[in-house]
């Protein structure tokens, strides 16, 4: 029989040692996100992985607020974000420095996650769009993949914080074991 460990038992690194520990090459953009819950969790699971940063981009809420903390649980205050109006120009900006842009979309030519395949040394931002809308079609025909969570359901769409912890879960996993 297993017992479940204490919170003092799991080892986690205070928010100092957060912040000088070597990051995961994922960085989070999201496109238009309109629930503060889905953005606290985001940033709740973007500190499990030790993500890199988040782009908050367009009508996406920015901490501090209310309802953003209860969902991320004092994570908005160990990951890094900025705030940009206009998603285009972070997905441009980033691609100037290199970064792969990843769009998780459903799209024609998209790459289904199981057959996506990170490289190693390489920096990806991943692009989460609007819960309604999806990711913007300009930033989607500026991304350098688009990434298809395989669904096989009569749902056509999950949750986008729920979209965000597949995704960073799958890379973060295949990153690791190479």
């Amino acid at each position: 029989m297993s017992r479940k460990l204490k919170n003092e038992e799991l080892d986690r690194l205070d928010i100092s040692e957060f912040k000088h520990a070597e990051k995961s090459p994922i960085i989070i953009i999201l496109d238009n996100i309109r629930s503060l819950n889905n953005i606290g969790s985001v940033f709740r699971t973007s500190d499990a992985f030790l993500i890199e940063k988040i782009y908050l981009c367009g009508i996406t809420a920015q901490p501090p607020h209310n309802d953003i903390r209860k969902t991320a649980l004092g994570s908005t205050e160990t990951v890094d974000w900025e705030y940009h109006e206009n998603t285009l120009n972070v997905v441009k900006k980033l691609k100037a420095e290199g970064v792969s842009i990843c769009s998780i979309e459903q799209a024609e030519n998209a790459i289904m996650l199981n057959d996506f395949k990170p490289q190693p040394n390489s920096k990806y931002a991943f692009v989460f769009g609007n819960e309604v809308k999806g990711v913007q079609q300009e930033v989607v025909s500026n991304s350098d993949v688009v990434i298809e969570i395989p669904q096989y359901g009569t749902k056509h769409s999950l949750n986008i914080s729920v979209s965000c912890g597949v995704v960073i879960w799958d890379v973060f996993s295949k990153l690791k074991t190479k």
